[in-house]
């Protein structure tokens, strides 16, 4: 039987593309879980062309359209990555992934929780970092879970449910053929 295609954020795997130029491996991700997935390596603020190492940054703006932005020289970093994010979810749709593992805390990455900070860096919102939110908008039914919640056993439990369902539904409809008079 063929592994699950699993998205996740690369440095879960151990790749070294954080700010900071490290890595957060999570040796169950990679030593259990690996398996029985298959990983597709993502890292949006690395892979749309930032490097490594990069300025931390966080979100500023509004609720509604909220803008990633460098720390300390506050350069919008916003249209670069949502520009590669687009091209590679479409392409993810291609590749029939079954789930995502996001990094928690990312204002790239994070499912939620993730301040929003206003220009005098005062905060009092919380959303998703940009890549969770546009993956999650385009793929509503997909599994998805940020690396703490999946070490929780009832959380973990109902992922890996939920990726072994949603996967079987890709590959009946990849297998269903168009009703004909």
């Amino acid at each position: 039987m063929d592994k699950i295609k699993i998205g996740i954020s690369a440095c879960l795997l151990g790749e070294k593309v954080r700010y900071d130029g490290k890595h957060k491996h999570d040796l169950f991700i990679t030593n259990t879980l690996g398996n029985y997935f298959e990983w597709i390596p993502i890292c949006p603020e690395h892979d749309c062309g930032m490097p490594v190492p990069r300025e931390p940054m966080n979100l500023y703006g509004q609720i509604e359209n909220p803008r990633l932005q460098t720390t300390e020289t506050n350069i919008d970093k916003t249209d670069q990555l949502c520009s590669w994010a687009k091209s590679r979810l479409e392409e993810l749709k291609q590749e029939n992934i079954g789930g995502f593992i996001l990094k928690e805390k990312s204002p790239s990455c994070g499912i939620s929780g993730i301040p929003l900070y206003h220009e005098d860096g005062t905060s009092d919102h919380k959303t998703s970092g940009l890549f969770a939110k546009m993956l999650t908008e385009r793929f509503p039914l997909l599994p998805v879970i940020d690396e703490v919640d999946l070490h929780v056993p009832a959380l973990r439990e109902y992922f890996i449910e939920r990726v072994y369902t949603f996967s079987k539904s890709l590959a009946f409809k990849r297998a269903a053929k168009p009703y004909r008079k």
